[in-house]
């Protein structure tokens, strides 16, 4: 079916900013992907008078490699509406306040602003609105919960670290396996195979070489997620083998996703009503044996309602379909869109 005069003419701007990196995807309202772009991640300052200015100043280069990747556009082809799904926009105060610089920007002739997980609630539902309500969680470089009931509740939490109560995320986990590790070296804690195993990632001979390599810089801070997967390895699969040390720690994350599950599901009073859980973000999405298995098996205790998915596809996704919503787009433009993603999920 080919796309009518006013569906291509008619534009939608995607932005997913996580922590680590930006994608912004331009689109017409035909779901014809015109251009994408990928900036820096998005980690807005806190305190500051002119945060939200400052944070959605680090966005414009990427919003502008975007729009210039476009094929020239047609008269009347402005913007019609930006969906940003932003990491770190946690509480609905600045939520409020990165909408508005956003809106100030010009970029678009609306837009909306709503935390990153917001984009993988709205990539695992459905397009034809015969199902509203759902959990989603990000397990990325931090941790997050959102779920929305179907009369529109929404539960979400602050998701501001450890003052919010919150554990883990591959930042998280990074920390505690170099905490275990160095205390295993030094004769306070438990003996782990992480003493070995994390300095050896970087060609260290051990634990006192890669605490000073950290401290003085000469390892990048953000070279610490890199061992968010030696962790895992460490661990094993749960079935006998691994190190019990890095276990604990797999298994710790797996009960904070129960938990933040569990506790949005009964908040919104749908722990006894078939839902969709939907799990991103690379920690999740990789499906170590140890960790997904557990979530599974706790979540079927627990929540026995639940269905679990862990979406595949990039985040973007998610917000571009929110820009489809806002537009009026048919439900063909939500299938292309989807269709260009080779949307891959799996349970």
């Amino acid at each position: 079916m080919g796309l009518s005069g006013e569906d291509a003419t008619r534009r939608v701007l995607a932005v997913d900013a996580g922590n680590s990196k930006t994608d912004v995807l331009l689109a017409d309202t035909g779901g014809r992907v015109l251009g994408t772009a990928r900036g820096p991640g998005f980690r807005p300052a806190t305190g500051a008078a002119d945060a939200a200015e400052r944070a959605v100043d680090t966005l414009a280069g990427t919003v502008r490699a975007a729009l210039a990747a476009a094929p020239p556009a047609r008269p009347g082809a402005a913007v019609h509406h930006l969906a940003a799904c932003l990491a770190n926009a946690d509480l609905p105060r600045e939520e409020r306040a990165l909408a508005a610089s956003v809106a100030s920007r010009g970029w678009a002739a609306s837009s909306q602003v709503v935390n990153d997980t917001f984009a993988v609630l709205r990539a695992g539902l459905p397009d034809d609105g015969s199902l509203r309500h759902g959990v989603a969680l990000v397990c990325g470089a931090g941790i997050n919960c959102v779920g929305r009931a179907p009369d529109g509740r929404v539960h979400r939490f602050p998701a501001l670290g450890a003052l919010s109560g919150d554990w883990g995320g591959g930042g998280g986990l990074a920390d505690a396996a170099l905490w275990h590790a160095a205390r295993a070296a030094d004769g306070r804690g438990a003996p782990t195979l992480l003493a070995r195993a994390l300095p050896a990632h970087f060609g260290l001979p051990g634990m006192p070489e890669l605490i000073e390599a950290l401290h003085l810089g000469e390892l990048p801070p953000e070279r610490r997620h890199e061992l968010t997967p030696v962790l895992f390895a460490v661990a094993g699969d749960g079935e006998g083998d691994g190190d019990e040390v890095a276990g604990r720690l797999v298994d710790r994350q797996a009960d904070e996703i129960v938990a933040l599950v569990r506790v949005t599901l009964d908040r919104l009073g749908l722990l006894g009503e078939p839902t969709p859980v939907l799990l991103g973000g690379g920690v999740a999405a990789a499906r170590h044996p140890r960790l997904h298995g557990r979530v599974l098996r706790r979540l079927a205790r627990e929540a026995p309602q639940a269905t679990v998915t862990v979406l595949s596809v990039p985040p973007v996704l998610g917000a571009a379909l929110l820009a489809l919503d806002a537009a009026g787009a048919a439900p063909e433009a939500h299938a292309a869109l989807r269709r260009r993603f080779a949307d891959t999920r799996g349970g």
